[in-house]
């Protein structure tokens, strides 16, 4: 048997979503994409930041070794500057003493080579470039022969001055008196010509030989 519904029944209908909903849940999906990705970048960001302010107090405590290193090492420098300014002050007052002594010991040197024999000094004195020789011999060849010897170096200048004069020694009781020469030399140092020619002078053989006494005041 067959049965037929001639009642009108309106059939329910499927709602459809809206479209603003959709919109919104994707929007909420990138919101929360863009805050995952700016928390994650922030904290790269923070963690550089640490990475470096580590490796920056690791760079000051390093240099602040190599500071006191440095330092040190300055504080050697300085002492060995000045016991190398101090050693340099002690070489050149060395080299003046030796300067100083260079001319005398050249002129003591030239005049005990010049004395001839039978010939004595007794007093000799330079005052600057002035110097003043006297003494006693027997004859007044001697004293010429004294004063060639000394005009045979650079370490004098010439001319050579030579005065004589006559001096009788008294003798005992019964014997006679013996006749000597007192000489006075005058002559004046050179010292240019002494430093430019070394240490030694140049002298030639001195004539009669060396047989007088010298003393200098």
């Amino acid at each position: 048997m067959i049965r037929i519904n001639l009642l009108g029944v309106e059939r329910t209908k499927t709602r459809k979503l809206p479209t603003f909903t959709i919109q919104a849940q994707q929007l909420t999906i990138a919101c929360s994409l863009i805050l995952v990705t700016s928390f994650a970048g922030i904290g790269w960001w923070f963690w550089t930041l640490r990475q470096t302010a580590a490796q920056v107090e690791t760079d000051i405590a390093s240099a602040q070794q190599e500071q006191q290193r440095l330092q040190s090492v300055l504080a050697e420098v300085r002492q060995f500057e000045g016991r190398r300014s101090q050693l340099q002050q002690r070489v050149q007052l060395i080299e003046q003493l030796r300067a100083g002594q260079t001319l005398p010991v050249q002129l003591l040197d030239h005049i005990s080579r010049s004395v001839p024999e039978m010939l004595w000094l007794t007093d000799m004195d330079q005052k600057g470039d002035a110097l003043t020789i006297q003494g006693r011999c027997n004859t007044l060849i001697a004293a010429a022969d004294f004063v060639t010897n000394l005009g045979n170096s650079n370490v004098l200048t010439k001319p050579i001055e030579l005065d004589t004069q006559v001096e009788v020694l008294q003798a005992s009781q019964g014997q006679p008196g013996v006749e000597l020469y007192k000489f006075t030399v005058r002559a004046k140092v050179d010292p240019a010509a002494t430093a430019k020619n070394g240490t030694k002078p140049a002298s030639t053989p001195i004539a009669g030989g060396g047989g007088g006494g010298a003393a200098a005041r």
